[in-house]
C-alpha cells in the first residue's frame, strides 16, 4: 500500500495533486487503513519537484484531515449507539473492545484525548467516532482536532518539501520519529493527569480547612471577659 500511494501521488501535478492528497486523507479519516503521513509527505515532495505550491498543499492537507475526521465524528453522532449490534463496515473498524478502551480514555483524560489521538493511528478513527457518540460538542471537537492537525499537516508537508530527494529514507525516519512523539505525548499526558490530581487534592484540603474554620464556634471577647470577672458582692 505504501509503495502504491507513493507511485500514485508522485506522478500527480496541479489540481490532480491537491485532489489526490485530499481524497487519500479523507479516506484515512473515514476509517480505511491508509497511513496519513504518506499523502502529507508526498504533498511536500510534489512541492519540492515543482508540481504543487507549498501553502496550497498545507491548506489541502489540513482540510483533508479535518473534514475526514468530522465525517467520522458525525457518523458517531448518528449511528454510534447502533454499531456492534449488526455486522458491517463500521462494526469491523469500531469494535466493542476498541470503543470501550477509547471511552475509558475519555473518562480518564477528558475531551483533550482528541488531540492525542492524532498521533495514535490504532485508535484515531475510533476516538473521533466515539467523540461523536458520547455527545461531545462539534465546536470543541474541531478546536482540539485543529490544534493537532495544524501541528502535523504543515510539519509533514514541510518535511517532504525539504527532504523530498530521498523519500524512502524520510518515511523511515518519520516512522521512527512518530514512535518517539507518541512516547513523549504519553509522558506529557501522564504528567498532566498526576499534576491535576495533586492540584485537586490540594484544593480539597484547602476547602476542608476553610469549612472547619467556618464551623468553629465564634466566641465574643466581651462575653468571655464578663464571664471571667468575679461576681459582685451585694
Amino acid at each position: 500500500m505504501k509503495d502504491y500511494l507513493i507511485a500514485l501521488l508522485g506522478s500527480a501535478a496541479g489540481l490532480t495533486a491537491y485532489g489526490l492528497v485530499f481524497l487519500v486523507l479523507l479516506a484515512a479519516g473515514f476509517g480505511l487503513p491508509l497511513p496519513e503521513d504518506i499523502p502529507l509527505v508526498m504533498g511536500g515532495v510534489l512541492v519540492h519537484r515543482g508540481q504543487a505550491t507549498l501553502w496550497k498543499m498545507i491548506v489541502v492537507g489540513y482540510l483533508g484531515i479535518i473534514i475526514g475526521d468530522s465525517i467520522m465524528f458525525g457518523l458517531g453522532r448518528r449511528v454510534g449507539s447502533k454499531v456492534g449490534s449488526t455486522p458491517g463496515f463500521f462494526a469491523r473498524i469500531v469494535t466493542p473492545e476498541k470503543r470501550a478502551k477509547v471511552e475509558g480514555m475519555f473518562k480518564k483524560h477528558g475531551e483533550k484525548i482528541v488531540m492525542l489521538a492524532r498521533f495514535l493511528p490504532g485508535v484515531r478513527t475510533v476516538t473521533y467516532f466515539t467523540a461523536g457518540s458520547v455527545g461531545m460538542r462539534f465546536g470543541r471537537f474541531v478546536l482540539y482536532d485543529s490544534i493537532a492537525a495544524l501541528a502535523s499537516a504543515p510539519l509533514f508537508v514541510l518535511l517532504g518539501y525539504y527532504f523530498g530527494a530521498d523519500i524512502e529514507s524520510l518515511l523511515t525516519r518519520i516512522a521512527a520519529g512518530e514512535r518517539k512523539v507518541i512516547g513523549v505525548l504519553l509522558v506529557l499526558v501522564l504528567g498532566t493527569v498526576l499534576f491535576n490530581r495533586w492540584r485537586a487534592r490540594r484544593a480539597k484540603r484547602a476547602s476542608e480547612e476553610a469549612s472547619k474554620q467556618l464551623k468553629a464556634p465564634v466566641i465574643d471577647p466581651l462575653a468571655r471577659r464578663e464571664s471571667a470577672e468575679p461576681p459582685r458582692q451585694p
